[in-house]
C-alpha cells in the first residue's frame, strides 16, 4: 500500500512539473531590423537570414519565431524612421543591422552613430533586448572614413552593454562564390555561411532574453 502511494505521488509531482514546464515555455520573438543583407535582396521568399535563422534555430530544438523587418536600401536614419513602428509590441529581442549603406554612401559615421544609438536606445525603454550587428566600411572609402566609421559598434556595444557580432559578413565578403553578380548581396550559400557563423552567438542571445524572461 504504501509503494501504491509514494508512486501515487510520484506521479502528481511529475506531472505537475510537466505542467509548470508547459506553462512557463513560451516561444521567443525576434525581429531582423536592417537593410537588404537582411532582407533578402534578389532571393526567393523564405531564403532570406532571418527564416533561414530561425529555421537553423528551429532545428535544435529552440522555440524562437524571427520576423523579417529588413528593408532594402535604409540608413540608419530610415531605420530610425521606423523602429517604433517595426518592432512590434511583444517583441523580445532585435538583431539590428544597419550602416552598409551609410558606408557607401559617405555619410559620417558620427550621424550614423547617433542614430543607432537612439534606436538602442529606443528599445532599451520598451525592455527589448537587442543583438547589435556590425559592418564595415568599404576600402574605397579611405582609411580616414573607415577609422570613425568601423568602431562606432564596439562604442555602441560597451555603451549599453549589447551584445555584439561584429561583421555581418564575416566569411562571404571575400568570397566572390558565396555573393551575387553585384559583389555586395550574398547569395544562398552565403547567407548559409552567415547562419553558420552568426548562429551560436544568437542561441546565447536567446539564452539570455529566456533567463530574464523566465
Amino acid at each position: 500500500m504504501r509503494f501504491k502511494v509514494a508512486a501515487l505521488q510520484f506521479t502528481v509531482i511529475a506531472v505537475s512539473l510537466i505542467f509548470a514546464v508547459g506553462a512557463n515555455a513560451r516561444t521567443i520573438n525576434l525581429v531582423g531590423f536592417g537593410d537588404s543583407l537582411m532582407a533578402g535582396y534578389q532571393l526567393p521568399p523564405g531564403e532570406g537570414f532571418p527564416e533561414k535563422l530561425q529555421a537553423a534555430l528551429k532545428a535544435k530544438g529552440l522555440d524562437v519565431s524571427i520576423a523579417n523587418a529588413g528593408v532594402s536600401g535604409d540608413t540608419t536614419t530610415g531605420g530610425l524612421a521606423r523602429i517604433d513602428w517595426s518592432v512590434p509590441d511583444g517583441t523580445d529581442g532585435v538583431i539590428l543591422e544597419l550602416g552598409a549603406n551609410d558606408a557607401l554612401r559617405g555619410i559620417p559615421p558620427e550621424e550614423s552613430e547617433k542614430n543607432l544609438d537612439q534606436m538602442i536606445a529606443r528599445l532599451k525603454a520598451r525592455g527589448i533586448a537587442v543583438l547589435l550587428v556590425g559592418m564595415m566600411a568599404p576600402p574605397n572609402m579611405g582609411a580616414d572614413y573607415a577609422a570613425r566609421f568601423n568602431p562606432i559598434y564596439w562604442k555602441l556595444s560597451d555603451k549599453y552593454g549589447v551584445r555584439l557580432y561584429a561583421f555581418f559578413l564575416d566569411g562571404v565578403a571575400l568570397d566572390a562564390g558565396l555573393k551575387l553578380e553585384d559583389g555586395m548581396h550574398p547569395n544562398a550559400r552565403g547567407v548559409d555561411v552567415m547562419v553558420e557563423k552568426m548562429e551560436a552567438d544568437v542561441t546565447n542571445f536567446i539564452d539570455t532574453i529566456s533567463s530574464v524572461k523566465n
